[in-house]
């Protein structure tokens, strides 16, 4: 079904003339772009370039620490940069993973740079993560070291396709409920892509994760599995044998955001997504969720997303007949 959906998906692109794109001039430095601020954007948490002539501004040799996880998929030129203590010589078609917290330093560019480039926030890598289809994605959000291959064509073809969906649904300021809906898919379908490529290039197979960062993805495993009915840091603790203070610390030391905090984000997206299937009752959903009463689960729901669970109901309602 994934590889049908792949295919549909470029020939949409295709045929609708999207892969055709505007030319972008980018005047600003690399070390901005790597560290811009991810707030008050249209999907909170994710920038996006699609760069078509790069004007060099940063000095060579400039050294920096990147803020934000980063993705760099080059098109055209040459591009050389240092990441800690490796050096990368990027060509057309190579793509890089830069983590979070890196020592950068950009060390030549040539021959009309052109690339695209995908920035995160930890709180949005957390979010969008929390699927467990997804779950495997986080590996990319916790490693500590670069991580470069080369495409083949049509592993290339199709990751720039998709970034351009997202860039061409992220620079829209004036986006219907249904738009916001389709830049996340779209985000898991990059996710989705990334996990293929890296996958199939062997590389995720090398990576080596610390105690702190394995007991951090068993956490995330275990809750992707029992968010719906397990509400308890001591339920997970218990079943990674840690005690729920532990469990918390290294969580958030990883993450960003404790045990409890995510535990309550997931039963959140459990439950708009429950919310949104209008077969099901909210009284269905509140037994589903093993809340004790329609009135905790609605206290629980509106404290989180400042809506009753009925109002956003009929607003997933008035959404679905706007398309």
């Amino acid at each position: 079904m994934y590889y049908i959906i792949r295919n549909s998906f470029k020939n949409e692109l295709y045929q609708s003339g999207f892969y055709s794109f505007p030319p972008l001039y980018l005047k600003i430095m690399m070390k901005d772009l790597l560290n811009i601020e991810l707030k008050g954007l249209p999907i909170e948490g994710l920038d996006i370039h699609i760069i078509k002539k790069y004007v060099v501004k940063t000095p060579s040799d400039q050294s920096f620490n990147v803020k934000n996880l980063s993705i760099l998929l080059i098109k055209a030129g040459r591009f050389k940069i240092q990441l800690q203590e490796a050096v990368q010589d990027l060509y057309p078609r190579d793509i890089i993973v830069i983590p979070k917290n890196s020592f950068c330093t950009l060390l030549e560019v040539q021959d009309k740079l052109q690339f695209f480039l995908i920035t995160f926030s930890s709180e949005f890598a957390i979010e969008n993560c929390l699927n467990k289809k997804l779950l495997d994605s986080f590996y990319f959000f916790i490693i500590k070291e670069s991580l470069k291959i080369t495409l083949d064509e049509k592993e290339f073809l199709v990751l720039s396709l998709i970034y351009k969906l997202i860039y061409f649904l992220s620079k829209d300021d004036k986006l219907s409920r249904f738009d916001y809906d389709l830049q996340r898919i779209s985000f898991s379908l990059f996710l989705y892509e990334l996990k293929f490529i890296y996958a199939k290039h062997d590389t995720m197979a090398a990576l080596n994760f610390s105690r702190r960062e394995s007991l951090a993805m068993g956490f995330l495993t275990v809750l992707s599995i029992h968010c719906r009915k397990q509400h308890h840091v001591k339920f997970y603790a218990g079943t990674l044998s840690v005690t729920p203070a532990h469990l918390s610390k290294i969580v958030k030391s990883i993450t960003g955001k404790p045990a409890k905090i995510l535990i309550i984000e997931a039963i959140i997206i459990e439950a708009k997504n429950l919310l949104d299937n209008s077969q099901l009752s909210i009284l269905d959903i509140v037994e589903e969720l093993e809340f004790d009463s329609l009135s905790s689960f609605s206290s629980f729901f509106k404290k989180y997303t400042f809506f009753s669970p009925s109002e956003y109901r009929s607003n997933a309602i008035e959404r679905f007949k706007s398309r």
